[in-house]
């Protein structure tokens, strides 16, 4: 609900509070459909944009294979089909209907933590509950876009094939490696996913009561509205701190940064390739992130309010 002359701002789920009645389990099942299809559409979208930022972060700087992201897609293409550019996205699509049901689930267990009202929160209070949510997700995503990772340098040119299959990265990470293997670059994830999702949530809340009419609630917005939001969300996310995504990606593809703790493979970054390199494909990663974004909040709303009116 829209409050006036406040910074008080609508709550995520839509038209939750008008639901009171439903049960928490029907909730959350619904809540769960809706982020899954719209978790789904926007990976279709953002994935080949994702293999290209993979691509360009993990390249050897001195002798670097790519000279940019246009570079990139278009070796990629040449070299491996429009296939190459969807290499590994089994595992982040399935992956994407987990974090998408720890996303809303975590971030309605910390509205009810925060405020005893979780649809009246103010801004403060949205970018508290969207920090606890990313520490909540980071356990989900690491594991995923660790697989991700090691399958999408495979794309490089001439690099080595090691990898048939994203079960083929866990056995391997597993023999290798252990259980732990499979968080490595778990400390990145979060340095990511806290301030990234206190971002997104904030954003898009935000900019929801912005854009709201007046004397009218977020039900009433424009599907246009909800994809402005969205987008500015996505790239406000991805801009929060992006150096730890780039040393994430690094600790887990490099065997050699392996056991390196994130500050250090940030000051080696540093060192090596300066403060370019610490932004190594953050062009490419918001170019991706503002239509998929938009994408996955307009579809979220509608899949809500469709689901709404069945149930």
């Amino acid at each position: 609900r829209r409050v006036h002359g406040g910074t008080q701002v609508t709550q995520f789920v839509p038209d939750m509070t008008d639901k009171e009645e439903q049960s928490l389990a029907l909730q959350s099942i619904k809540n769960f459909a809706a982020g899954t299809i719209s978790g789904f559409a926007g990976k279709m979208v953002e994935y080949p944009f994702d293999t290209v930022k993979v691509l360009l972060q993990t390249q050897d700087r001195s002798n670097p294979a790519y000279r940019g992201a246009v570079d990139c897609f278009i070796k990629t293409w040449r070299t491996h089909g429009v296939l190459g550019l969807y290499r590994g996205l089994m595992t982040p699509l399935l992956g994407s209907a987990l974090e998408n049901a720890t996303l809303f689930t975590s971030f309605g267990w910390m509205k009810k933590l925060v405020a005893s009202d979780s649809s009246k929160l103010t801004i403060p209070e949205v970018l508290l509950c969207g920090a606890g949510t990313g520490v909540c997700v980071g356990f989900v995503l690491t594991p995923v876009e660790l697989i991700k990772c090691r399958l999408q340098v495979q794309q490089s040119v001439g690099a080595v094939q090691r990898y048939r299959s994203p079960i083929d990265v866990i056995v391997q990470t597993v023999k290798n490696e252990g259980l732990r293997g499979m968080y490595r670059g778990h400390t990145s994830t979060l340095a990511r996913e806290i301030p990234g999702n206190a971002a997104w949530f904030g954003v898009y809340e935000g900019m929801c009561y912005l854009l709201t009419p007046e004397g009218k609630t977020k039900a009433d917005m424009s599907p246009v509205g909800h994809m402005v939001a969205g987008a500015s969300a996505g790239v406000s996310y991805w801009t929060a701190f992006f150096p730890a995504d780039v040393a994430k990606s690094k600790i887990q593809t490099d065997p050699s940064l392996s056991k390196e703790s994130l500050i250090s493979v940030l000051r080696l970054t540093f060192r090596q390739e300066g403060i370019r390199g610490l932004y190594s494909g953050w062009g490419i990663t918001c170019a991706r992130a503002a239509p998929s974004h938009a994408f996955i909040f307009a579809t979220y709303e509608l899949v809500s309010k469709t689901l709404n009116g069945f149930f």
